[in-house]
């Protein structure tokens, strides 16, 4: 059956019970500065938050500023982040980032979607979350495998495997002032209830109105 845009009412209900059912969703990555969360949500690519969350203490702690992440030996550097998968790539990105930061920002995370997708290693996903956590702004809706399984289930979204089609779908019809908490929403839900491996259908509050619902 081909796509079809959820009615706005649909998509008001949708919020409502989420926002019930996970009134504590929020970013999951441990950050203290806005450095720390952009190198952080770098490191979650492909690896959860919670092995990120067990990497980056020793991390924050050996590369303490943007000025100790550019001059960071890359041998040393790959092996602290080595749990999280494709620790070359992403200790490259990092180190790149950080000389970018340095170079072009005065040592800042820039708070403008143009500025932090110039940054190696940064697209519309992590871009959107610093920019919705740090800086309170919401250019975007942030696109996870978890949003973007749910969104699809919820027929929110077509079945679209790209995350930016993913994004510009979301956008169109969920308000505005909702698109940073309805990641957390979408991501705490994927988590919590509708686990890809094993959806709880029966204890679902959506499962009266989700198309994809398995009894």
């Amino acid at each position: 059956m081909a796509y079809q845009k959820p009615s706005p009412e649909f998509v008001q209900t949708v919020l409502q019970r989420l926002q019930a059912t996970h009134p504590d969703a929020h970013c999951e990555l441990n950050y203290e500065t806005p450095l720390q969360l952009l190198v952080a949500t770098i490191l979650s690519a492909q690896c959860t938050d919670v092995r990120v969350n067990q990497v980056t203490p020793e991390l924050f702690t050996k590369y303490p500023d943007v000025a100790a992440f550019a001059a960071a030996d890359r041998a040393e550097l790959e092996e602290t982040i080595r749990p999280t998968g494709f620790f070359r790539q992403k200790a490259e990105f990092i180190q790149s980032t950080a000389v970018s930061l340095l170079q072009n920002h005065g040592g800042d995370v820039p708070d403008e979607m143009d500025d932090l997708t110039q940054l190696k290693g940064v697209a519309r996903k992590t871009a959107n979350v610093v920019l919705g956590e740090i800086y309170g702004k919401a250019e975007g809706i942030t696109v996870d495998t978890h949003v973007k399984r749910i969104a699809h289930k919820l027929g929110l979204t077509s079945n679209n495997k790209d995350p930016v089609k993913v994004e510009r779908e979301l956008m169109e019809i969920i308000p505005h002032e909702h698109w940073i908490n309805i990641s957390h929403l979408l991501i705490f839900h994927g988590r919590r209830i509708c686990i890809a491996r094993r959806p709880d259908c029966p204890n679902c509050p959506l499962n009266d109105i989700c198309p994809s619902v398995e009894w």
